[in-house]
């Protein structure tokens, strides 16, 4: 439940729930405990049926600066808890669909949720921060957003997949730039290169994405948006036959869900849709 939380602040308004990291004098700085409340957050919004758009974002003025450096040094000294932790409640939250078996991993399990996740980038998205928002199916930005992967300049790695995902967005030439220089750039350029797919003014960014998140509730079949994320995020490593073979099974399928008699009946009545919410 939400009062558990101390990392982040969870909100549902129909038909959005927001996620806010909650460190803002540490520029939300990543610790293990934020993680755990992070995934029982978005499997609580997988649940509820008021929520059609999940948005993460962060409090203040950073999205998420990274791991928590105290926690690092931590580490580097072999101490295991220091990046702290959460009960076995908030820890044991699995969200997402179990039968994609490729999508499970940690943060990866987001794009295995059968509702669109969109990341709000208000700050700072910098290393463990940065490679979060990169599973986001959606990346909106602040003209103040600052991105680096900063990882080769703490003597670490492409972690938590982005050696995966940070290409299929941008290319290797640029996700091979941004990886190992982890030079900072600033919004602008992050929109030239894909990696978010639009800048806005920053006090215009919040009210943009609650009013995308709610077109899409108000315009389109949730049952279908939860159908389209998996086959995009599964297709990424399917060769076009069988990936077309898929499509015309899931179409078929399509016919008999009420979503499709809605859909055109909302068309021949020039009316909005009323799509069911999915009940999971």
């Amino acid at each position: 439940m939400s009062e558990d939380y101390e990392a982040i602040l969870y909100d549902v308004e129909e038909p959005i729930a927001t996620i806010q990291f909650n460190r803002p004098a540490q520029l939300n700085a990543f610790t293990n405990r934020m993680g755990d409340e992070l995934k029982h957050a978005i499997e609580a919004a997988e649940q509820d049926e008021r929520v059609v758009a999940i948005v993460i974002t962060g409090a203040g003025r950073g999205f998420c600066a990274g791991a928590d450096l105290k926690g690092l040094q931590g580490l580097s000294g072999g101490d295991t808890s220091a990046m702290g932790s959460a009960s076995a409640d908030l820890a044991a939250a699995d969200p997402g669909d179990p039968t994609m078996q490729g999508f499970r991993g940690p943060y990866a399990y987001m794009m295995s949720v059968r509702k669109p996740i969109i990341a709000a980038i208000n700050g700072p998205a910098a290393g463990l921060g940065f490679a979060i928002a990169l599973f986001a199916d959606m990346r909106f930005a602040s003209d103040k957003a600052v991105f680096t992967t900063a990882f080769s300049q703490r003597g670490l790695i492409a972690e938590w997949g982005i050696g995966w995902n940070l290409p299929r967005l941008v290319g290797p030439a640029h996700a091979l730039d941004l990886l190992l220089s982890a030079r900072k750039i600033d919004a602008a350029e992050a929109g030239r290169i894909g990696l978010v797919n639009q800048v806005l003014p920053h006090d215009e960014l919040m009210p943009f994405v609650n009013d995308y998140a709610r077109q899409l509730a108000e315009m389109a079949s949730p049952a279908s948006m939860a159908v389209m994320k998996r086959q995009v995020w599964e297709n990424m490593e399917t060769d076009l036959d069988p990936a077309l073979r898929e499509s015309i099974e899931l179409m078929q399928q399509s016919f008999d869900r009420p979503d499709f008699k809605e859909g055109v009946q909302s068309f021949l009545e020039k009316r909005p849709p009323k799509f069911p919410r999915i009940k999971v």
